[in-house]
């Protein structure tokens, strides 16, 4: 099956970190999200939406492993009430992102307490002009920031192959956006997995279960600091 989904920059950076022999397994506290006993959950339900593409649809993945369904594991082990849906979309470039964001939001039902947004990926790989993932970013948290929704930016990063214009055009998006529109961000989402190929499936793209493990390992803290105090 063709892969539509995450793309150029995982790509690039993990085969620039592949080496003729197989990397050695992570050792397994790399990749565990529930590291201390769990605390038991209380408090209102706190709604969270992972609006993105590959990287949270799960492609690749089983049942259960997505980032979204392992960062509400991660964060019921804290004892706090959440409750992730997935709203990823293999394939979903900023400007599809920005296409469907009226239908998932106008939905039935409460607002959501926050909304994780992950996309450029895809426009990465369509070689998009950073200029108009920029502008597709900024109509999604403007649109947010009408609906009183607080965000968590999800940020990428080019591959250097790209130039270092483009580099530093696309690289400057996601901390200009977050600093304009009040958003949290984490800078780099892939991080914890992009120099780290025994953590990317065999297509050398899409990170494992045990690379989503290590990524919510890492940004489940942030997710935890920028929800809303829960309201009685």
């Amino acid at each position: 099956m063709k892969c539509r989904g995450l793309p150029l920059v995982l790509a690039v950076l993990a085969l620039a970190a592949c080496g003729d022999e197989p990397a050695e397994p992570s050792a397994p506290e790399q990749a565990v999200t529930e590291a201390e006993a769990p605390v038991p959950v209380s408090g209102p339900e706190l709604r969270i939406l992972a609006f993105g593409d590959s990287l949270f649809a799960g492609y690749g993945l089983g049942e259960g492993e997505s980032y979204p369904a392992r960062l509400e594991v991660a964060l019921r082990a804290k004892g706090i009430n959440a409750r992730v849906t997935n709203a990823g979309v293999s394939g979903d470039t900023t400007a599809a992102g920005l296409q469907r964001l009226g239908f998932v939001f106008d939905n039935p039902g409460s607002p959501p307490d926050l909304a994780i947004v992950e996309l450029g990926g895809n426009d990465l790989l369509r070689g998009l002009s950073p200029a108009e993932t920029r502008k597709n970013l900024e109509a999604i948290l403007v649109e947010l920031q009408k609906r009183k929704i607080p965000v968590l930016l999800m940020g990428m990063r080019a591959p250097p192959n790209l130039g270092s214009d483009y580099v530093a055009e696309f690289d400057g998006i996601y901390p200009a956006l977050a600093e304009q529109y009040g958003a949290a961000l984490v800078p780099f989402f892939l991080e914890p997995v992009y120099d780290k190929p025994q953590l990317i499936q065999p297509d050398r793209i899409h990170p494992t279960a045990e690379g989503i493990e290590a990524i919510v390992a890492a940004t489940a803290d942030e997710v935890a600091e920028v929800l809303p105090e829960p309201s009685d």
